[in-house]
This record gives structure tokens, sequence and C-alpha cells, in this order.
């Protein structure tokens, strides 16, 4: 465990930011619509716009990293997140607070790559995803911190507080990452030096894979579920379909943060163990994605209003979709060690636009209704975008059983 404090946890640190910026603004959201009268597809914008840099910045990052290591690139971008969170506090209006959030997402674009890489490298590959599992779990202590913590601080510092404290953790983090993380892996070569234009071909390579054609679709949207969900809409949803006030909101987002925490390293390991025994890299992510889809199936079949099935539910869903970065290992063992970033910033490529995309098509689907007496939307809206993701899940799940790869 020397070795993980040492290499994977600093890099950690940044998903532990990452994971309180996003899970805070499903804590905050309704507060936010309320305080800048911001419509459903408003707000989902809001919280859209923040993934958008996010995935703007993947295939840059990616090569960066490849290029010229974890370490150097990380302790930039965890300043470039501080920078994010300060103009989101001192935010005048809608628009600042979203460019906040654009620069935000550049500052944490690179956080699970950046583990990706290092762990490749330094460790053996059947334990790959299971350190990343490890690292994740670190960082969805996040997800917790901005859940009741948070609802506890508000009414103490405000929200713009939140979001200086965020700031000045993200330097904190730059620092810890420069001091502690090594250049590059033992006995890894320096970078060849080709053509720049030669590193960045690669993607092509990358795009056009079999197993990237067959695996990335299904891996890249049960990872946007949990983007899509805890980022923003499963607050929303707790108000509206689920009937629970701001303290119970934020305890059923404890539970969510939890099931992320729990499934991070619970499904890491299980994929590791897995692998040492001769199952395929992707079976852990393939038992995923059947289960997202069936809670997903739960969620629109019954108006579940019980805080304790609630918090179950709702466990459930982000364990499940925390299964993500298995399949992001899975695949990236299918490539070249000096591909590593490209490959996982690839996936998230597509993830990313995808939870742009849902994020916003949510938001359309409930301004299909009538805004609620109290500011909230229809439940039915909720059960329509529902439907929507368990539709595309099931075609992303019938292309990877047919493709080959």
């Amino acid at each position: 465990m020397r070795l993980f404090a040492r290499i994977t946890l600093p890099l950690a640190g940044l998903n532990f930011v990452n994971q309180a910026s996003r899970t805070m603004i499903a804590t905050l959201g309704p507060l936010l619509a309320l305080e800048f009268a911001l419509s459903a597809s408003e707000l989902g914008l809001l919280a859209a716009m923040f993934f958008a840099a996010y995935a703007a910045a993947q295939l840059p990052v990616g090569l960066a990293i490849d290029l010229w290591g974890a370490r150097r690139v990380q302790t930039v971008l965890a300043l470039v997140s501080g920078l994010g969170f300060l103009l989101c506090g001192l935010a005048a209006g809608p628009f600042w607070l979203a460019f906040g959030r654009v620069v935000t997402g550049i500052g944490i674009s690179a956080g699970l790559i950046a583990m990706l890489k290092v762990n490749t490298q330094w460790y053996p590959r059947d334990r790959v995803a299971g350190m990343t599992g490890l690292g994740v779990l670190f960082g969805s202590l996040g997800s917790i911190a901005a859940t009741l913590p948070v609802a506890w601080l508000v009414p103490v510092i405000g929200w713009r507080g939140i979001f200086g404290v965020l700031a000045g953790l993200s330097c904190l983090v730059s620092l810890w990452i420069w001091v502690s993380v090594p250049e590059r892996g033992p006995g890894a070569p320096p970078p060849p030096r080709r053509a720049f234009g030669a590193e960045v071909a690669e993607f092509g390579r990358i795009f056009r894979h079999p197993t990237f054609l067959r695996f990335a679709p299904s891996v890249a949207l049960l990872s946007a579920m949990n983007f899509t969900y805890q980022g923003l809409w499963a607050g929303p949803w707790l108000r509206d379909v689920g009937g629970q006030d701001q303290a119970a909101r934020a305890a059923l987002l404890f539970c969510y943060a939890a099931g992320l925490m729990l499934g991070s390293v619970g499904t890491g390991q299980a994929a590791s163990l897995l692998q040492r025994r001769g199952a395929h890299p992707m079976l852990v992510p393939w038992l995923a994605m059947a289960g997202i889809i069936a809670v997903q199936l739960l969620l629109i079949a019954h108006p579940w209003g019980n805080p304790a099935a609630l918090g179950a539910i709702w466990f459930l869903f982000a364990l499940f979709g925390a299964a993500g970065p298995a399949g992001y290992a899975a695949i990236g063992q299918r490539f070249a060690p000096e591909l590593t970033g490209r490959v996982a910033t690839a996936i998230n490529v597509a993830m990313l636009g995808l939870v742009f995309l849902l994020q916003n098509a949510i938001g359309w689907i409930l301004d299909l209704w009538p805004r609620l007496a109290d500011g909230g939307w229809d439940p039915a809206g909720y059960g329509w975008a529902l439907a929507m993701t368990v539709a595309l899940q099931s075609l992303a799940a019938g292309w990877m059983i047919r493709g080959r790869g």
C-alpha cells in the first residue's frame, strides 16, 4: 500500500475534487434553479457545460499525459480547476457561473486517465482494475463530502463559500501531486520522439480498432449514467418524484455516494480477481450494465416514496454505474502501454458527449410538462426520461453482443 499512497492516491485527490464538484450541483441544483429562475432545460444546460468542457479537453489531455506524464499535466490542471471554482464563487449571474463550470471541467478532465496511465506503468496487468478501483473509491469520498456536509455548510458559509473551499483544496492537491508522483514508471523509457502529427494520428487507429468499436459505446453509456444523475438529475428526481425535502435529499444522495464508493472498489477488485481466474475482463461491466437497466425499470414501474427504499435503489444505481472504470481498464489492455492515456480519453470523449446530450435531453423532456406550483417538474417526465436511457443502453448492449473485437 506504500506504492498506492505514493503513486495513485495523490492523483485520486483530483478525482475527489471532481466528484465533489459534480455531486454538489445535484445537492445545490434546486436552490440555484430558484435563485437564478432557471428552467429545467437551463439548469440542464448549466450542468452540461461542465461536461462539454470536460469532453473537449479529453483528447488533448490524453495526448499530453502520454507525452509529458501524469505528474506535470495534473499539477497544472489542478490549478486550473481551482481557478474555475473561484470564478463560480464570485459569479454574479448564470453566465459567469456557467463559465466557471467550463473552466472547472477543463481542470478536472484528466483525473481517471492519469490514474489509469500511472497504474498501468507501476502495477501488473491483472491488478490495474483493482488499484484503479481503490483510487476511484478515494475519489468517491468527494461525493460523500458534497451531500450532507454541503447541506450542513450552506447555511453557514453559503454556496459561494463552498466553491471557495474547493478552490483552496484544488491548490493543495496540485502541490501534493508535484511532490509525490514520479515522472514515469520503473524502467519506462522516455516518450518516443515522433512528429506531433504522428502522435495525434494514433487517435484514428484507436477509434477504428474493433475492440473499441465493440465495447466503448456500452462502457461509455454505463459511466454516463452516473455522471448524468449524480451530476444533476438525482436531486430533482428525489424532490419531484420521491417527495423528499432538502435534508432528506442530501441524506439520500449520501446513499448514492456510498453506492458509488462501494461499487468503485468492489467492481474493480472483482474484475481483477475474475481476470486472474481466467474470466473475460469485461465480465463485471457486462453484469453491471444489466443491473443498472433493471434498476431504471424499477424506478419507472413504481412511485417510490419510502426513504429506505429510495436509499437502497439509488445505492444500487450508483453501485452498478461505478463499474465503468473496470471497462476502461479492460479496453485499455488491448492496446500498447504508450497509448493508455489516449485510449482512456477516447472512451471519455464518447462518455462525456453522452452526458452532455443526456443532461440536456432530460431537461427538454421535463419541460414538455407544465412547471409545478412549488417550482418542480412533473413526475411523468422523469419516467419518460428513464425510458429513454433504458432504450439507449439496450441498443448499446445489443451492439456489443453482436460485435467482434
